[in-house]
């Protein structure tokens, strides 16, 4: 059973088209990368370090979690652990689907 969230929003779906919203804990990408934590700058150096930019209010609290502070098209996304390959989208099914 998925744990549930306030509003009876499971957090294995997005709730928003634009992932801004979503506070599950996929981790890795659509290509099977791991996630590099938000908090990290290794390997990949990043702005997106803002609390107030993640639905959580905290950066440290959205861990390596795909989300999406910087309102990219693509929706859920994440800086990768791979050093070839700086960031990439995840795929989290839209609620209800």
């Amino acid at each position: 059973m998925s744990a549930i969230l306030h509003a009876g929003v499971p957090n294995s779906c997005n709730p928003s088209p634009d992932g801004r919203h979503y506070l599950g804990t996929t981790s890795v990408t659509v290509n099977g990368r791991t996630c590099q934590a938000w908090t990290s700058q290794s390997p990949h150096q990043h702005k997106n370090n803002k609390d107030h930019k993640f639905p959580e209010n905290s950066v440290a609290d959205a861990v390596n979690y795909c989300r999406n502070p910087d309102n990219e098209p693509v929706g859920l996304w994440c800086y990768t652990t791979d050093p070839k390959v700086r960031w990439e989208a995840c795929d989290v099914p839209a609620c209800g689907q």
